[in-house]
């Protein structure tokens, strides 16, 4: 394989890697906060899939950068997820967004998790067998995240008028982060090329699905000439991924090689 073909490999597999390790840290943060204990932990299991997620991830991704660069000391999963720089991180600028109040959280679950089952679906035929096998076991949980989120969208949105408006409200401040994940960057177009798969389709899929969703919670809401939020794939980030980083990075920079 070649270089060129390496680094695109392993910033592809960092994208999917911190996309869900980001959102698993953001919806950690309602642990302990969630309306009813139900609730809490719901998103607390849904924060722990997506970390389990990202960890497989990191853990392939470390192999690849060990395959192509030689080190006295071999690059790990930890290494990948906590001694980078924020201007490193491949993540979809919704995963790094505040959580709001619970409406907006729903929302991003809503929208994050329909995106990761279509693109799961396509995943688990590329030519690489161990993303397919990840995207295999990532599917199920991509699943029951959808289901969950969509349940909630429709009982927000056709509950109370508190409730409805909080939800359009979510959907409304949400939707010009969305855009992002169906414009391929440099890495992705070549990676699916050469992985054989074709995820250019999912975005037809996952619009069908959230409006299916937003008409059956009565929600009012127009998608047209939105301006869409990009860069995230590319390193370019919001304020909000940095504060982050502070937090979940703090003590393996503090303490080099910490261990639990």
């Amino acid at each position: 394989m070649e270089n060129r073909d390496k680094s695109d490999l392993e910033n592809y597999t960092l994208f999917l890697a911190d996309s869900s390790l980001i959102m698993g840290h953001r919806l950690s943060e309602w642990t302990g906060h969630g309306p009813m204990l139900e609730l809490d932990i719901a998103v607390s299991n849904i924060a722990l899939d997506l970390i389990g997620q990202a960890r497989n991830f990191y853990q392939y991704a470390a192999r690849i950068v060990n395959e192509s660069v030689l080190t006295e000391k071999s690059i790990t999963e930890d290494d990948l997820a906590y001694l980078r720089d924020a201007n490193q991180y491949r993540n979809l600028l919704i995963t790094e967004l505040p959580n709001g109040d619970w409406a907006k959280t729903i929302g991003k679950i809503f929208f994050f998790s329909t995106w990761q089952f279509y693109f799961y679906h396509k995943l688990i035929y590329a030519a690489d067998k161990q993303l397919a096998a990840i995207a295999e076991k990532s599917l199920k949980e991509a699943t029951y995240h959808l289901k969950w989120s969509s349940q909630w969208v429709i009982r927000l949105g056709d509950g109370t008028g508190e409730s409805k408006k909080r939800m359009e409200n979510a959907i409304r401040e949400l939707w010009p982060y969305t855009g992002e994940m169906f414009v391929a960057s440099e890495f992705e177009a070549s990676t699916e090329k050469r992985l054989c798969i074709d995820v250019s389709g999912i975005k037809e899929d996952w619009l069908y699905k959230i409006k299916s969703i937003l008409k059956e919670a009565t929600l009012d809401f127009s998608s047209e000439k939105t301006w869409m939020q990009t860069g995230g794939k590319n390193g370019i980030h919001t304020e909000h991924l940095g504060f982050i980083l502070a937090e979940m990075q703090f003590l393996q920079r503090a303490y080099p090689g910490l261990e639990w």
